[in-house]
């Protein structure tokens, strides 16, 4: 099968530091701490929150299994 390349003017495949900062700020707030910028970019950012949201719903299951189990686990059982 033949390697399709990129589309015309679509870009590099990557983009080197310089390239990621806006009219010449750094994207990144000096004044902002590590924990505020680990929420911002891998919690809440965009292209990552469908999956984080896919495991805030699989733990909240697991979690509700057990604790269900747990209180009303003698009706699963037969008598």
């Amino acid at each position: 099968m033949a390697r399709r390349a990129a589309p015309p003017h679509s870009g590099p495949a990557y983009y080197t530091p310089a390239q990621l900062t806006r009219s010449g700020a750094p994207l990144v707030d000096p004044s902002e701490s590590a924990w505020s910028r680990f929420v911002r970019t891998q919690i809440f950012a965009p292209d990552k929150l469908p999956g984080n949201i896919n495991i805030v719903a699989g733990v909240g299951l697991f979690v509700g299994g057990i604790l269900v189990v747990r209180r009303w686990g003698e009706l699963f059982v037969p008598v």
